[in-house]
């Protein structure tokens, strides 16, 4: 029998945030593969039964080279083990989801893509503005900080004045992105946000510009900076911690733990 791969998108941390289908799929899942920054609420939904596997790297360093990913994912889905691939954020921003794609595909295994809450849409609702606030952005730009090739962010040739920029995996490295920016013609007193672990009760929101970048305090991963006037418009301290109680998310996850099953809501068994 053969089995299937699903790479899953865990949204940015609550797991109310998951969509039926991600829930559905971990909860029949016999393999969770799973990256460092998913976070540990969402790992408590799933079944004890399941294997779950950490793959991920902490602060930069590999556990599991990538090769290594792709060849457990597809002996797992050859011993007809139906295989959760588990990404924080959405699989295909930034989550190496065309890589191992192309080694599921080149090995013949069926697999499919469950994409999930990209971690700056959890973010901007965290911290309360509008990516896209027509009267500040009428653009939209998605960067990493951590590019294969070395590349840095000095590439960047658009209107800042009607742009939002979005790092992901910012590290605190803030003086030489901040550097970068300048460098890409965002002046020093364009605002930027800092959000950490958003949507958990972790989360930390720290409101700065990209001239006063370099003093802000380390942020706990995952994290994302998102620079541009949209930063700016969002009204509230500059440094706000997450305000949910931890027996008000206990009673959050609570609820979170009775979504319907997939039988309920597919109406069948089983991850198909």
């Amino acid at each position: 029998m053969s089995g299937k791969v699903y790479l899953v998108g865990a949204g940015p941390g609550d797991p109310e945030l998951l969509t039926r289908k991600a829930w559905r799929v971990l909860q029949v899942a016999d393999v969770v593969l799973h990256d460092e920054l998913v976070s540990k609420e969402i790992l408590r939904v799933l079944p004890p039964a399941t294997q779950v596997v950490n793959v991920g790297k902490r602060c930069g360093a590999k556990t599991i080279a990538q090769p290594e990913i792709n060849q457990r994912m597809i002996c797992a889905a050859r011993e007809g083990r139906i295989v959760a691939r588990l990404k924080n954020g959405d699989p295909l921003l930034f989550g190496r989801a065309g890589e191992e794609i192309e080694a599921l595909r080149a090995a013949g295994v069926e697999f499919e893509v469950i994409p999930g809450v990209t971690a700056v849409l959890g973010a901007a609702a965290s911290a309360r503005f509008s990516l896209t606030d027509r009267r500040h952005a009428s653009r939209v730009v998605f960067l990493t900080a951590h590019r294969a090739d070395g590349a840095g962010l000095s590439a960047e040739r658009n209107e800042p004045a009607s742009t939002t920029y979005v790092i992901y995996m910012p590290g605190n490295r803030y003086a030489e992105l901040a550097a970068e920016l300048k460098a890409a013609g965002i002046g020093p007193e364009v605002a930027c946000v800092v959000i950490s672990r958003a949507t958990t009760r972790e989360e930390k929101v720290s409101r700065t510009t990209v001239g006063k970048l370099p003093e802000c305090p380390p942020a706990a991963a995952p994290s994302l900076l998102v620079i541009g006037e949209v930063a700016g418009a969002a009204a509230g301290d500059e440094v706000r911690e997450g305000e949910i109680s931890s027996a008000a998310y206990e009673e959050v996850l609570s609820l979170a733990l009775q979504h319907p099953s997939h039988e309920d809501v597919y109406g069948g068994s089983g991850a198909e």
